[in-house]
């Protein structure tokens, strides 16, 4: 005989059970022929592999799938297979398939009216040389955002008013992103093709190493600013190489022939046209990949050869191409945020093959602050705990500490653009670059990606292999002689992703290290956010500027020639 307590129990756990889920909208999204043809003349594949998304705003000042981002409008993901012309897929309430950031299910829509627009991030199948087989998004000339890409399939946005229960809306995807310059006969979206100009040449190669590691054609760029009088000249030059996010079609240093130009960049197109400007050439790199719109130069399990296909391909070429001076003095790398972080790495990675560093405002040089998570110690990245409370980590700040975002709104957002690490931003990128590869052909997640409970195994992972800091603390005696004088690192002391930590741990190793003792360069802008490269060499407590670092790396090179 059963209790009437329990006969009570079970009969609430039946109805639980059996309860219906919330109501909300349902969203059907049409694959078109003209899109699907769209997609084919562009050389990317249909049937279609893909991560489709429903994007609503209540404003229709710019299309919806323009004003998606970490404080950004809602939208839902979700993964198809083998999509053909004439296909419907539909978003419901209760999908599992379905993911959505920053309201998780349909049935958290509030009532109101929207904008809704579908877009289609379309894949390509990469059967690797590791005998992996994954699906990515290829980087199609803007980088790897995939709300803009080239070859993604998009619909026109339509209005939509939701007044609750499970209403249905019709959703057409009717073309495609087109390229921002021509693809030429034979030629590829991959990169971009944007044209030359006097003061600008746009080149682009195809990597034998990044070829055979991705297992179809993989191509690399370049864009160069060529100095005042190259062409009536036949001297060679040094080369500053700006490392940073994709650069498209824009030149090294914002250089533009109209001139102009503002903030740190306020008459340096001027400068660089006037003669006067130190005769170096400069140069930055189009190195979008599958998973990020920059590969961070480094050599990696899931990205590929980067390093390497820089180092041994792109450089050479450029050299043999644009009359560079082929050594060490000659090269010098520079950037900001990410490519700060790419600057100081290739420094360290390669420390007879470039002449000198500029970091400024580097993405983490120490896993122990990687932002403001210790990959190491943490068991959770994305709270603190102690006995009674949960505090949530910060990902973002001002400069006067006003928190902007969290580490897992940032992380649930990129969740929800592309699972396996395929959302093409920057905690994504982290994660391909330093993991190593999981089972599935993916990188192995640094952490859960709802949770945030840490893998330490992974960790280990990142350590031994891409954690600058405990690199050079563990190579110190055959890589610090090759880094005297070279390093030069910058960091506002509020940056806004917490960057500056990982800088004074790397501070205090360098300050102290023996054995041998360097000269290396830190500097720290009081209140600065991110991404602050230094005061200016005038004194006048005003920021460094293009211009003035020009003549600084400048004068660098030609003080170490010959030497």
């Amino acid at each position: 005989m059963r209790s009437p307590a329990l006969l009570t129990f079970c009969l609430l756990l039946a109805a639980c059970s059996t309860a219906p889920e919330r109501e909300g909208p349902t969203f059907t999204v049409e694959f078109t022929q003209a899109a699907a043809d769209s997609i084919q003349a562009l050389g990317l594949d249909v049937p279609v592999e893909a991560r489709l998304f429903v994007v609503l705003s209540r404003s229709d000042e710019r299309e919806p799938r323009l004003q998606t981002g970490v404080n950004g409008v809602p939208f839902w993901g979700k993964m198809v297979s083998g999509l053909e012309p004439g296909d419907t897929v539909e978003f419901s309430p209760g999908d599992p398939d379905v993911v959505g950031f920053p309201l998780e299910s349909l049935a958290d829509l509030p009532e109101g009216s929207y904008h809704v627009q579908p877009l289609l991030s379309v894949y390509t199948r990469f059967d690797r040389a590791d005998g992996h087989s994954i699906s990515m998004h290829l980087n199609s000339g803007a980088g790897q955002n995939q709300w803009r890409a080239p070859g993604n399939a998009i619909g026109s946005p339509t209005s939509f008013t939701y007044q609750g229960g499970s209403a249905r809306h019709a959703l057409s995807l009717d073309r495609v992103i087109p390229p921002t310059d021509p693809v030429p006969d034979g030629g590829t979206l991959q990169q971009g093709n944007p044209p030359n100009t006097d003061w600008v040449k746009f080149v682009k190669i195809r990597s034998r190493m990044l070829s055979d590691f991705w297992g179809r054609d993989m191509y690399i760029g370049a864009n160069v600013l060529l100095p005042a009088g190259y062409g009536q000249s036949a001297r060679s030059y040094p080369t500053i190489y700006m490392q940073g996010h994709f650069p498209g079609g824009r030149a090294p240093f914002g250089f533009s022939e109209e001139g102009g130009g503002q903030g740190r960049g306020d008459g340096f197109s001027e400068y660089w046209m006037s003669g006067d400007a130190p005769p170096v050439v400069a140069v930055s790199f189009r190195d979008a990949n599958p998973y990020y719109d920059t590969a961070y130069s480094v050599n990696s399990e899931n990205v590929g050869p980067y390093g390497d296909a820089i180092t041994e391909e792109l450089i050479p070429y450029l050299e043999q191409e644009f009359r560079l001076v082929p050594e060490e003095w000659a090269r010098v790398v520079a950037g900001g945020s990410t490519g700060g972080w790419e600057a100081i790495a290739m420094q360290v990675f390669y420390p007879d093959y470039f002449g000198g560093s500029w970091g400024w405002c580097p993405d983490p040089v120490d896993f122990n602050y990687h932002q403001i998570v210790n990959v190491y110690d943490d068991d959770n990245a994305y709270f603190t705990t102690n006995e009674w409370h949960s505090i949530e980590r910060p990902n973002a700040r001002r400069f006067d500490g006003n928190v902007r975002s969290t580490v897992r709104q940032e992380n649930l957002l990129e969740h929800a653009t592309g699972p396996n690490t395929r959302s093409g931003g920057q905690w994504a990128i982290w994660e391909a670059v330093f993991s190593p590869v999981g089972d599935d052909g993916y990188p192995r997640p640094i952490w859960d990606p709802l949770s945030g409970a840490i893998d330490h195994e992974t960790a280990d992972f990142w350590k031994s292999n891409y954690d600058i800091h405990q690199y050079l603390r563990a190579n110190w005696e055959t890589v610090g002689p090759q880094l005297d004088g070279k390093l030069h690192i910058a960091v506002g002391d509020m940056d806004s992703y917490y960057l500056d930590n990982a800088v004074y741990l790397l501070d205090e190793f360098l300050s102290n290290a023996t054995g041998p003792r360097i000269d290396a360069r830190f500097e720290y802008g009081r209140r600065k956010p991110h991404c602050w490269i230094g005061y200016s060499p005038s004194g006048s407590g005003e920021d460094l500027t293009w211009r003035e670092f020009l003549d600084e790396a400048a004068a660098h090179m030609y003080a170490r020639a010959g030497t």
